[in-house]
């Protein structure tokens, strides 16, 4: 759950809609996601606004262990092909 004093997240998920590079469908992720295969060509699309684990202090007590520990694996996914 996320943090009620945390600036940069909305207290509740809204919803981020991509366009597939594969096959051009929309795909939707819910802003607390941080990958989400395509449902027409299974391409994964990765969450790009989960950067503040990055740097906030409180990122891991923000959206707990688990979930700190999927963005941070998305992170360290993106930086290794170069996004």
């Amino acid at each position: 759950m996320i943090m009620q004093g945390c600036q940069a997240k909305p207290k509740t998920p809204t919803i981020i809609e991509k366009v597939c590079p594969q096959c051009g469908r929309i795909i939707e992720l819910f802003s607390i996601d941080t990958e989400m295969p395509c449902e027409h060509c299974g391409f994964v699309a990765y969450n790009d606004t989960l950067s503040c684990v990055q740097w906030c202090q409180h990122a891991r007590k923000c959206v707990g262990d688990e979930m700190y520990e999927q963005m941070m694996a998305v992170i360290n996914a993106q930086k290794g092909r170069g996004d």
